[in-house]
């Protein structure tokens, strides 16, 4: 098992991401050669994607045409029932009510204040990330929001403050929307993949029919661009600086 198994993650903490695509198969090509992923098999027709044996991410079928193409953070709970009732009471929607995906763990889909999506996991067998902040690897969590106060007390509160108190681990921040993104943009979790060289993968996603959103820009995090792959979900690559 690797040292940052998602074992230890507590609520609150990023644990997954995965990508709704219409074609998994053109998914796989495009990531197994951007991040050097590899593929098997998980549930239900999705993918799971491994870096060096350990899972970092999933593909999966979009099965409702309407629905968009897009990358989906998972925030670890020990109990997605409860948290989804959290969720409501503090003003946000259930999307996907809590449902179990065999002994793989619970999981739900729920928006913020300001209708941005993100996902609820409770663990099971499976228990997130096998590797992280690593090349290739979930790297962080942006919130675009129209109102960071506003997210800022949603979250503390959500998650009793292990996003934004003096222990949490740097995995997730917000911004306005219009820091990136036009004005008109809906509030949205946008999922940062860590990466050596940011100008090299860029030049990648080109090559592999990706499309440049953001060219680089820096961070406090680090240096960030936003891309989309060649089926319209947005991700973000990082760059972090040199420790």
């Amino acid at each position: 098992m690797a040292e940052n198994r998602a074992s230890a993650y507590g609520e609150g903490v990023p644990c997954w991401v995965d990508a709704q695509l219409p074609d998994v198969e053109a998914g796989k090509r495009f990531y197994g050669e951007l991040f050097g992923w590899d593929f098997e098999d998980a549930y239900g027709g999705s993918v799971w994607a491994r870096k060096d044996g350990e899972p970092v991410a999933a593909l999966a079928r979009k099965t409702d045409g309407r629905l968009p193409t897009v990358w989906t953070v998972y925030f670890a709970t020990p109990d997605a029932e409860s948290l989804a009732d959290r969720v409501w009471a503090a003003g946000g929607q259930v999307v996907t009510a809590p449902v179990p995906l065999g002994d793989l763990g619970t999981t739900a889909l729920v928006t913020d204040t300001e209708g941005a999506v993100f996902g609820l996991w409770e663990p099971g067998s499976h228990p997130g990330f096998g590797k992280r902040h690593e090349p290739g690897t979930f790297g962080w969590a942006e919130l675009y929001a129209r109102d960071t106060e506003a997210a800022n007390t949603f979250y503390g509160e959500l998650f009793h403050d292990a996003l934004f108190g003096p222990d949490a681990r740097p995995d997730f921040g917000r911004a306005p929307v219009s820091e990136v993104f036009p004005a008109e943009m809906p509030p949205h979790f946008l999922v940062h993949f860590a990466v050596e060289d940011c100008e090299a993968v860029l030049g990648t996603v080109s090559r592999l029919d990706g499309r440049i959103q953001a060219p680089p820009f820096e961070t406090s995090y680090g240096k960030v661009a936003v891309v989309t792959d060649n089926q319209g979900a947005s991700f973000a690559v990082l760059e972090r600086p040199e420790p």
